[in-house]
Formats: C-alpha cells, sequence, structure tokens
C-alpha cells in the first residue's frame, strides 16, 4: 500500500531540499552502525551517503520499483557494494527482516502514513534492545516548499505519543533540528516492553496495545517530555 501523499518531485530538486551531511551528523549515523534498514530510498539522496558511513549493509526498500531500480544504478556506478535494494510494500507485509538484527531503522518523511503506530511498532521490531528508530519529517510549517498537507503532518510531539503507544521506544535526546525544513528525532529501542503502567489516578493508565493506548499515551508522553526537559 503506497503511503498517501507521497509522490516525488524532479530528482535534483528533491536533493536540493535536504542538508544530508547535517542531518546524518545530528541523528548519529556514522561507522558504530552496522547493519541498517532503510523505508523508501527514493532516488537514493539518503541511500547512498549512509552506506557510506556505516560498517555493514544498508537494506532499503521501496514499493516503486522505478525508485529502486534508479537507487541500485546510483549505487552501482558509486561502488557500493554494501546497499541491498527490494521493492516490497512494508505497509502490508513489514520490512521482511529478522527480528532484533538492525542497529537502526530509518523513517524518513513517511510517519504521515495511515498506521505510525504499527510502522513504529515494526521498526522496533528489527532493531536490537539499544538500537535505533530515527525519524525526520517536514516542519509543522505550511510555508516548506514540500510535505504533505497540514491535516495529515505530524508534529514531533504526535510522533513521540506515537512511539511511547509501540511500549518498545524512548526519547534518547532532544527534538533535532535540521534545516533548512526538516526535525528529527532520535528513538531508542527499550531492553524490554513496557506493559501496564498503573497511575495514582483511578482507571488511568497506559497501555501498551496501540488500539487502547491513544487515551492515556498524551499522558505518558507528557511526564517523559517533562522529565527530558527537567522540569
Amino acid at each position: 500500500m503506497k503511503v498517501r501523499e507521497s509522490g516525488m518531485p524532479d530528482e535534483a530538486y528533491w536533493e536540493s531540499l535536504f542538508d544530508v551531511p547535517l542531518i546524518l551528523d545530528r541523528l548519529g549515523i556514522d561507522a558504530q552502525l552496522k547493519d541498517v534498514v532503510e523505508l523508501g530510498c527514493g532516488y537514493g539522496a539518503f541511500t547512498l551517503p549512509v552506506a557510506r558511513r556505516i560498517r555493514g549493509i544498508l537494506e532499503t526498500v521501496d514499493i516503486e520499483p522505478a525508485m529502486v531500480e534508479r537507487t541500485r544504478q546510483r549505487a552501482r556506478e558509486a561502488g557500493l557494494p554494501n546497499i541491498l535494494t527490494t521493492v516490497r510494500d512494508v505497509m502490508k507485509g513489514g520490512f521482511g527482516c529478522e527480528a532484533e538484527s538492525k542497529d537502526a531503522c530509518l523513517l524518513f518523511n513517511i510517519l504521515h502514513c495511515e498506521e505510525p503506530v504499527w510502522l513504529l511498532t515494526e521498526a522496533a521490531r528489527v532493531v536490537r534492545p539499544g538500537g535505533w528508530v530515527l525519524v525526520i519529517h517536514w516542519r509543522y510549517d505550511p510555508a516548506t516548499p514540500r510535505g504533505p498537507s497540514m491535516a495529515i503532518r505530524p508534529r514531533p510531539e504526535q510522533i513521540l505519543e506515537w512511539a511511547t503507544q509501540t511500549g518498545w521506544l524512548e526519547l534518547a535526546s532532544e527534538i533535532v533540528d535540521l534545516p533548512p525544513w526538516h526535525y528529527g528525532l532520535r528513538l531508542r529501542r527499550r531492553d524490554q516492553r513496557l506493559r501496564l503502567i498503573e497511575t495514582h489516578s483511578p482507571g488511568r493508565h497506559f497501555d501498551t496495545t496501540p488500539q487502547k493506548a491513544r487515551s492515556t499515551a498524551s499522558f505518558w508522553f507528557e511526564l517523559q517530555l517533562k522529565r527530558k526537559l527537567g522540569g
């Protein structure tokens, strides 16, 4: 299932919208990472630079055969044998990776999808304990030159709430500024999934089942954010 509002513009224009080295530096993508999986290679704007930095295999998947072929071509031309490209509908069948097999999962400009909690949960599944789900998205600002409509574009706090609902992911640093048009989040995969968390308010709890968590995740997110900010 193709993610809504995910069409691609001209390649040169698309790549002009990102400061890729800055983004990778601020997200901590370097040789400390071994095997990584990326959802949505597109033209390979991030795929090739990430593959140059990590010390293992970058597995990248995209639902569009033309995008996969373009990235494969660029990888060959760049002499990067550590890129594995696959046509795959992740929203239907998941990443197709073994559980806890990756150091990081990259979700770039994708969490305006119809099922963000499911996608974050699947990303957490394939990442080893202590590993990373690394997110970037367009700023919540209608002045950005691209990006989904504001009605479905997530704010960073919304993504953090969704991450909390998975039970697996926690915010590992402050929200990352990625000029000119993006923000990022570094989400660490917990060793164990959070279960039911009781609070002092009668009937108020956090349930990691995505269908039940939304009503109480805001409470837990606010608590975690206060702790992060020292409040």
